[in-house]
């Protein structure tokens, strides 16, 4: 499945990201590229391989869970550049576009 130059549009407004027109023919032939080198993992014979999500055999190590002093609330939004009902207040990052 190759990436048509309208999907790298597509993609481009939806990370919110601009290109120039000659950056997005560039953009399209190495996306398709990569999808075209994980198409090759589809060849792998994995008959007989157990699904996996840790390729190591580490499993969790959790930590002992010890409870130590913070800091109040108080303390926390004492020095934030802006409070909103005791909470921070922070720039929006995503449009409503």
């Amino acid at each position: 499945m190759a990436l048509t130059r309208e999907d790298v549009l597509k993609v481009a407004k939806l990370s919110m990201l601009e290109f120039k027109e000659s950056e997005v023919m560039v953009l399209q032939n190495e996306l398709n590229d990569i999808l075209e080198f994980v198409s090759k993992l589809d060849e792998a014979n994995v008959e007989g391989v157990e699904p996996m999500t840790q390729v190591n055999d580490i499993y969790n190590s959790f930590r002992e869970d010890i409870v130590i002093d913070s800091l109040t609330k108080e303390e926390a939004i004492k020095n934030a550049p802006e409070e909103v009902e005791g909470s921070f207040a922070v720039p929006r990052t995503v449009s409503e576009n």
